[in-house]
């Protein structure tokens, strides 16, 4: 049996296409871009076409775009360079965001750099606004809010341009976790009110180990890796080039198919969730599965039995890839955060099934028949 592969919100399978843009900048044009000889100038044009290519797809200006190796890093960024740079004395975050955010938040108020609050989330996975807006509105020091887009577990969704309003009425510094959401869905960041945002490449068929942080013309901070020129004087290291070139071919081919391929694959989910239904008797499923919703997303509640408890694992003896929560977390033997902040019911046994343009309906079908033996 070939092996199914449903946890691309994990990662995603590189575009052959993508792969090809990179091989060149692995091979004869191999160049330390900040060398000043033909190879190196070569290299350097490579990267800011690359910029260039970003800046425009998500309507930013060329020098708001940094590359970075991937969302966690562009996440510590934010959260640092608002405590360092830019005066933030309270971070205002969710239960629900990333360990790459919430880590890194509790880093700071461990420090005693910050103090630290948590919005409130109703039980179908949405941030409560009006709990956000009322700790603006009495908290007296200058805020951080960061906020994930899409919630990588649930797939939830966030009202980034509320939030933005929100955190713009009071002088409150905004950073959202895009990374489920870059690549997926067209943003535009001359019309979304956000100082912050971070991406990453492979989430949506680019490179592992390269990412994105956007940063706002308004606000200017200081240097986040010293030693080095590069990423005008903001993060010194020999960039990663061919990554470069692969996330910025992997945003054009999502961007260009974007039309069709979210239609496709939101085809999938919904197919996928009324088969569950009408196959596993008491399945259910987290968050706002078929409102304000990642297309790429569908955690499943199954009833907890001896044979459910194990069902990642027995899904993998059966070559069917799925995850139980955050892919960054494997191995941990705990519960997810996310589901526990939402209803944390000892009978239901969570798994999330993401999707891209590469599965199809067959695979769903193979899928819901082993469930139903094994649950």
């Amino acid at each position: 049996m070939n092996r199914i592969y449903f946890d691309n919100a994990a990662t995603t399978a590189l575009d052959k296409e993508v792969l090809d843009a990179m091989l060149p900048y692995m091979t004869e044009k191999f160049g330390n871009p900040s060398s000043i000889y033909s190879y190196g100038r070569e290299s350097r044009l490579a990267i800011e076409n690359a910029r260039k290519s970003v800046a425009k797809l998500l309507n930013a200006h060329p020098g708001e775009i940094f590359f970075t190796s991937g969302g966690t890093e562009s996440n510590n960024t934010a959260i640092g360079a608002a405590i360092r740079d830019l005066g933030c004395r309270h971070i205002i975050s969710s239960p629900i965001e990333h360990h790459a955010v919430l880590h890194t938040v509790e880093h700071y108020d461990h420090e005693d750099l910050v103090t630290t609050s948590q919005v409130g989330v109703f039980s179908n996975g949405h941030i409560n606004l009006v709990d956000l807006e009322e700790q603006l509105s009495s908290i007296k020091e200058r805020c951080l809010v960061t906020l994930m887009h899409a919630n990588n577990e649930i797939g939830n969704l966030l009202d980034i341009e509320a939030v933005g309003e929100l955190c713009n009425r009071h002088n409150a510094i905004f950073h959202s976790d895009c990374v489920q959401t870059v690549g997926h869905y067209p943003i535009d960041l001359r019309k979304t009110p956000v100082h912050f945002i971070s991406g990453a490449g492979h989430k949506f068929h680019g490179p592992k180990g390269v990412g994105i942080l956007y940063v706002n013309d308004n606000i200017k901070i200081k240097p986040f890796i010293l030693g080095g020129g590069q990423e005008r004087n903001m993060r010194a290291g020999t960039e990663n080039l061919y990554g470069i070139v692969g996330f910025a071919k992997a945003l054009e081919m999502a961007m260009a198919g974007y039309e069709a391929d979210s239609a496709y694959v939101q085809s999938l989910k919904t197919y996928m969730a009324r088969q569950l239904k009408a196959n596993i008797t008491g399945v259910e499923f987290n968050g706002d599965y078929d409102g304000r919703c990642l297309y790429t997303v569908l955690s499943v509640a199954f009833p907890k039995t001896e044979k459910s408890e194990m069902i990642l694992f027995s899904l993998d003896m059966n070559n069917i890839c799925a995850s139980g929560g955050s892919a960054c977390s494997s191995g941990a033997d705990v519960g997810s955060h996310v589901i526990r902040a939402l209803n944390n019911n000892p009978n239901r046994v969570t798994v999330r099934f993401s999707f891209s343009k590469n599965n199809t309906k067959e695979e769903v079908d193979t899928i819901v028949e082993k469930l139903k033996e094994l649950i």
